[in-house]
């Protein structure tokens, strides 16, 4: 290699360093809820880059905690055994043999995989799920005439959570059961949203397949990198498809007392860490 262009590398190697240390310093000891999900847990190469960020975030002081679904596995099982697939508001359509299938992939596949690539990047991860230490009160939800066995998150128990975090990464699967134990399916951004409003989290960040809350779905140079939780509640009844059910979820973070929510591109390696710890940031940042 040139020497020139090495130590040019270099510099710039440090100066990011310089730039993300007041950010390091402010998250120092903050909770981070990460929602994981989308083309960052299918592609590998993304999954290898998230469980780094995930266990360089532990190393620098912070207590990140991850919430994830498995929407693509579960379709991908669901289309396997002949099963209809069909989505409502963004919501999966749910019937008890939906349910099953939902929870077999989510904590016999997705949620094992998630913690054996953190604890090999280092850090020491748990695995969970609503169920554990009855994390989630869960009801059916509003309109389950329309979606079936879909539950809604109506209080979350942060104990289990405020012990393992210490020592831990806690892992969560969005699958739950109510106090008479029937299963139901959980949306994924909805248990990450109430998880950051129960604790309440420092910030909650929301991977997807999009650069971020696009004022035109179709278009992504119709980006919104920042709104305040009014706007979003304002422009709520127009939206539709997967992005509603997140701006829902951030709206409900704010709400608990979280500082900031992030909508970002998990297509993009590492872009976890480039709105965490850089000055431009990426996608769409929601304050109060």
């Amino acid at each position: 290699m040139n020497p020139t262009r090495r130590t040019v590398e270099g510099v710039a190697s440090v100066e990011t360093l310089l730039e993300a240390l007041p950010y390091i310093k402010q998250f120092h000891g903050r909770t981070i809820v990460i929602k994981y999900g989308g083309a960052a847990m299918r592609d590998e190469q993304l999954k290898e880059a998230f469980a780094t960020d995930v266990v360089l975030l532990k190393y620098v002081g912070m207590n990140p905690i991850v919430v994830h679904g498995g929407g693509p596995d579960i379709t991908a099982y669901m289309e396997r055994l002949g099963m209809e697939v069909r989505f409502v508001d963004g919501l999966r359509v749910s019937d008890p043999e939906t349910v099953e299938v939902a929870k077999m992939v989510l904590l016999g596949k997705v949620n094992s995989d998630i913690v054996n690539r953190i604890n090999r990047h280092g850090q020491p991860a748990v695995g969970l799920s609503g169920e554990d230490g009855r994390m989630f009160d869960v009801r059916p939800v509003a309109n389950a005439d329309q979606v079936g066995d879909v539950g809604e998150i109506h209080k979350v128990d942060v104990s289990v959570l405020n012990h393992i975090a210490a020592d831990y990464i806690p892992v969560i699967a969005a699958a739950a059961s109510d106090l008479d134990g029937r299963s139901y399916n959980v949306n994924a951004d909805a248990a990450a949203g109430k998880v950051a409003a129960a604790l309440p989290a420092h910030k909650a960040i929301f991977l997807t397949d999009v650069p971020g809350w696009l004022e035109d779905p179709d278009d992504p140079a119709t980006l919104i990198s920042a709104a305040t939780a009014d706007e979003v509640e304002e422009a709520l009844p127009s939206v539709s498809g997967g992005m509603r059910p997140k701006l829902e979820a951030c709206l409900e973070a704010i709400r608990g007392g979280v500082d900031s929510v992030q909508i970002v591109d998990g297509r993009r390696p590492h872009s976890m860490l480039l709105e965490l710890f850089t000055d431009a940031g990426v996608g769409t940042k929601i304050t109060p």
